[in-house]
């Protein structure tokens, strides 16, 4: 039985994401919760329903040469939380953890990445999307671990894919969407029953707080 995520992203994420407002590591953490929660899948055709409503109100102007072309090709593409399932050379585990939207910026099954190792039981995946302005990875917590008490300087969205993690803002399962900012400091623990694997958007310095906390943030710096 497919579960229904519980913790959504807010109207704004949507909003943005809908008008092309986002940049491309959020828009990519966006497409890949859509594709895990119809709830929102809906929500967010409807802002784009809206959106070409309004477009379709403005007085038309003379079109850039390639701008048809180039629109055309657009309509001919399969918005990725509807397409066919394409192992594209993927292992099951891998297709079965990773929505498509994320799927194709990893580069390889997910037992074959070069995983680096943020302390006891948690393995992180840096992936570069975009130019690079905010940290996107893939974060591995072994059942039960921790991840090191910390805190940001900027907006940090973690999607759940697989197993689940706890904090004092809740439990968070395939599918759900934690967002912590300045004011959180935390000490995310993965369920005790499996590994969790995570994509985790980062705007600005991640921070940790714990009694080895200066040590710590010496590895994570970019």
């Amino acid at each position: 039985m497919t579960q229904t995520p519980g913790h959504h992203l807010n109207e704004e994420a949507l909003l943005g994401y809908a008008s092309g407002a986002l940049g491309e590591a959020e828009s990519v953490l966006v497409a890949t919760h859509l594709a895990l929660c119809p709830a929102c899948r809906g929500r967010t055709s409807t802002y784009e329903a809206m959106g070409g409503s309004m477009l379709s109100q403005i007085e038309p102007s003379n079109l850039s040469d390639g701008a048809l072309s180039a629109t055309m090709a657009r309509l001919d593409q399969t918005d990725p939380s509807e397409a066919p399932c394409d192992d594209g050379g993927f292992d099951n585990a891998t297709v079965t953890v990773l929505p498509r939207p994320l799927r194709d910026y990893v580069g390889g099954s997910l037992d074959s990445l070069p995983w680096k190792s943020r302390g006891r039981g948690v393995k992180e995946l840096p992936i570069r999307i975009g130019d690079g302005s905010v940290r996107a990875s893939l974060l591995r917590i072994g059942p039960g671990e921790t991840i090191p008490q910390h805190t940001h300087e900027g907006v940090e969205s973690t999607l759940v894919l697989k197993g689940a993690f706890s904090d004092e803002t809740g439990t968070y399962a395939r599918g759900d969407v934690a967002v912590a900012t300045a004011d959180h400091d935390h000490a995310p623990v993965a369920d005790s029953t499996e590994e969790c694997i995570c994509f985790a958007v980062i705007e600005g310095p991640l921070r940790f707080t714990g009694p080895i906390g200066r040590v710590l943030n010496l590895f994570v710096r970019p």
